[in-house]
């Protein structure tokens, strides 16, 4: 099945009074290169987050943005720094004893005083936040994979009717081939009559016209090249239907496709194979651009 390396994705979750927010975007790589932006206090969830990740998406470029709020502000909590109010205090009895006057200061000014009390995040319950978080995940790598999976319907759709198209102008091709090489015989035939009067004719070796035919019909044969087509073009839809990084399979296979178009247009030495030849090769550079979209 051919998947795209481009998609999107994106999953929000409330449990209670936490909200969590994951959003996936990948684009072409050639590997699977992974962006991961993770809030503070979900940093213990990074190696899952990633091997969550790549054992659904094999390949592509990945950027991952996730969010997280506790609603309740169950997350924070007071301390009250002890030694350093008791030695505010004591600091405070002695300014009033050097002074003669009364220490009548209120314990809700001193815990006002620097650094007195302490403003922190309460101890997270990991194992129910991470649980909650790798859900939350799971539906945003849904959300990507069925993205990119319509998407490289699309593209396996589209490379598969180019290929029909290849495989029309290859059986033009293998259907004009022969007359190249009589057109040659008959092109040679005539040139020979223009150079020999009759009499001379008589005594021309026939057989060396064969020869220089045959010759000719070996250098532009192209046979082989279009029966390795017609096998590559057999392979298309067997790899787009099979499982696994189909993309890589598609890149070299295109390849063997453009170089056995190539050499057909180096050794057809006829214009309308050439022209052909031609549109072949669009076609391919086609085919080649979108297959480096697929995983």
């Amino acid at each position: 099945m051919a998947y795209s390396m481009t998609g999107f994705g994106r999953s929000e979750k409330i449990v209670d009074t936490r909200r969590y927010t994951v959003e996936l975007k990948s684009v072409n790589s050639r590997y699977c290169d992974i962006n991961l932006r993770l809030p503070r206090v979900l940093n213990f969830k990074d190696a899952d987050i990633r091997k969550a990740v790549t054992s659904k998406l094999i390949r592509g470029k990945i950027d991952i943005f996730v969010s997280f709020e506790d609603l309740s502000g169950a997350g924070c909590e007071v301390g009250v720094n002890e030694t350093l109010a008791k030695e505010y205090s004591e600091a405070i009895k002695k300014v009033a004893e050097l002074t003669g006057r009364e220490d009548d200061t209120a314990a809700g000014r001193i815990a006002l005083m620097q650094d007195v009390m302490v403003v922190g995040q309460a101890q997270a319950d990991e194992d129910l936040i991470g649980t909650e978080l790798m859900e939350c995940v799971e539906d945003a790598l849904t959300a990507m994979s069925s993205m990119r999976n319509t998407e490289g319907d699309r593209l396996a759709q589209d490379i598969l009717a180019k290929t029909e198209a290849l495989k029309v102008i290859r059986d033009e091709i293998l259907e004009h081939a022969p007359s190249v090489i009589e057109g040659y015989r008959q092109k040679l035939s005539d040139r020979i009559d223009d150079l020999l009067n009759d009499e001379q004719r008589q005594f021309y070796d026939e057989s060396r016209l064969a020869a220089e035919v045959a010759v000719f019909a070996d250098k532009c044969a192209v046979d082989e090249e279009l029966t390795r087509l017609a096998s590559h073009f057999a392979q298309v839809p067997e790899i787009l239907g099979g499982e696994g990084a189909v993309g890589k399979q598609m890149d070299f296979l295109i390849q063997e496709i453009n170089r056995e178009v190539n050499t057909t247009g180096s050794k057809a030495n006829d214009i309308e194979i050439t022209n052909r030849v031609l549109r072949m090769k669009n076609i391919v550079e086609e085919m080649r651009e979108q297959v480096q979209n697929l995983v």
